[in-house]
């Protein structure tokens, strides 16, 4: 009885003074607030999955637009006014459902297959940098050979000229380097400067960042250099990749390699 004719005084007083009633809804809007922000923490925390989704989709339409560009130089200029006109490269997302990179052989698997529009030969990447080249498909999956993978080969050249070289795996440098062959030693090598996709074949588009300068030397010949390159991606943890087809690819190989030969 006296809880219930404390509760019902207190409730008159509120009411019937301005600075009590300004005090309680302050407090209550602190302790609902502070409520409805623990639940919309939690709501947010287990709706993470689909804001990455809707994150990597929003970029693979921004990444089409720049490798779409008619601009030589698309990956330094990357503002495109339209979406609407039919571009030389398509782009799917994948997630990387397994990753190895312990061994000298290492591959990954993605999520993306033939019913997908996915084949072999397709260049991947991450916002970062390249990850492989797809060489086996299913229905449902893809397997990509890794660039950490000792049978690795990209066409590659350095950022600050049009020097073109062969990136490949030696194996033994660990996961956070690669190595880019026949540059010529008339090539303007500085330790930092940029590794870059070359654009000399039908998988990558030219520019796209793969890591930087650590260190280079001259081989025995004397007329080019080995450069150990450092590695923009952590290619220990990945998750959301980016799957290029070059749109004019098999024009591109019958012109090259005529049936006749």
């Amino acid at each position: 009885m006296f809880l219930l004719l404390f509760v019902i005084s207190l409730g008159l007083t509120i009411q019937s003074h301005s600075y009590h009633k300004s005090k309680f809804i302050n407090s209550a809007n602190f302790l609902t607030g502070g409520i409805y922000e623990g639940a919309s923490g939690i709501s947010n925390y287990f709706d993470l999955d689909d804001q990455n989704e809707i994150l990597v989709e929003e970029n693979n339409r921004l990444r089409s637009q720049i490798f779409n560009s008619n601009d030589s130089v698309a990956m330094e200029t990357p503002f495109v006014d339209s979406l609407s006109y039919a571009g030389r490269y398509k782009i799917q997302t994948a997630k990387i459902i397994n990753n190895n990179y312990a061994s000298t052989k290492n591959y990954l698997t993605i999520n993306k297959g033939e019913r997908d529009s996915i084949k072999e030969d397709l260049g991947v990447i991450t916002s970062k940098g390249i990850v492989g080249i797809i060489d086996n498909t299913s229905n449902g999956y893809a397997r990509v050979l890794s660039i950490l993978n000792t049978k690795s080969r990209i066409n590659a050249q350095l950022k600050s000229s049009n020097h073109i070289g062969s990136l490949k795996w030696d194996g033994n440098s660990g996961s956070t380097t690669v190595q880019l062959t026949d540059i010529s030693k008339f090539a303007p090598v500085k330790i930092g400067d940029t590794i870059i996709t070359g654009g000399q074949s039908t998988i990558f588009p030219k520019g796209i960042h793969i890591g930087t300068i650590d260190l280079f030397d001259l081989d025995i010949s004397g007329d080019t250099y080995t450069i150990q390159v450092k590695l923009f991606n952590d290619m220990t943890n990945l998750s959301h990749v980016y799957v290029i087809e070059n749109l004019d690819s098999q024009e591109i190989k019958l012109l090259e390699n005529p049936i006749d030969e």
